[in-house]
C-alpha cells in the first residue's frame, strides 16, 4: 500500500464541530492535550457524543508587527448541536471547505510532514496556489506498528482568497 495518495478537488465537509482555539500567545506553556480533553469533556457535559477522529486547523498569516504568525485549533465532531457555548470554544454546525489538494498519509508519526510535501509539490507543478490554511484529520493510530493514518486538506486560494462554502 502507498504510504501517500494525493487527490486533488476534494472537499471536507463537518457536521456540529466543536472548535478549540490554543491560546498560543499565552504566557503558560501551551498544552494542547488538556484543551483536547476539556473539549471532550465539554462535549459529554452538554449531552452529545463525539463522532468521528480529531481534526486540527491550522492558519499561517502576517500579525500586526509584519511578523509571521499561526493560529491552530481542535475540531470534534458531535452526533447533536451544542448551544451556550462559550470561550474558548466555539460551535459551527456545518464547516464545508471546497477545492482542496488532499493528501493520505500512512506511516509513522515522526514523518507526517511528507503528506504536506506531496501537496506544495503537486501545486508547485500544476501551478496551483495554495492557501494559508491546513486540516489534518487523525485517522488511526496503531500503537503494535507504530503508524499513523493521517488526512491532510489544504485548500487553493482562488482569485486572492480560500473559497468556503
Amino acid at each position: 500500500m502507498s504510504k501517500l495518495q494525493f487527490y486533488e478537488k476534494r472537499t471536507i465537509r463537518l457536521q456540529n464541530v466543536l472548535i478549540g482555539k490554543a491560546d498560543l500567545d499565552s504566557e503558560d506553556e501551551v498544552n494542547f492535550e488538556i484543551l483536547i480533553e476539556k473539549m471532550k469533556t465539554f462535549i459529554k457535559v452538554k449531552g452529545a457524543v463525539q463522532v468521528g477522529p480529531l481534526i486540527q486547523y491550522t492558519r499561517t498569516f502576517t500579525n500586526k508587527n509584519g511578523e509571521a504568525d499561526m493560529e491552530i485549533s481542535f475540531m470534534l465532531q458531535c452526533n447533536k448541536g451544542i448551544h451556550s457555548v462559550e470561550k474558548p470554544f466555539s460551535f459551527r454546525p456545518l464547516l464545508r471547505v471546497v477545492d482542496c489538494l488532499y493528501c493520505r498519509y500512512i506511516g509513522p508519526e515522526e514523518h507526517m510532514k511528507y503528506a504536506h510535501d506531496k501537496i506544495d509539490l503537486e501545486a508547485f507543478e500544476s501551478g496551483i496556489e495554495l492557501g494559508n490554511e491546513c486540516y489534518m484529520i487523525y485517522v488511526d493510530r496503531d500503537e503494535e506498528k507504530e503508524t499513523v493514518v493521517t488526512d491532510v486538506f489544504v485548500p487553493r486560494l482562488e482569485k486572492g482568497r480560500i473559497q468556503h462554502e
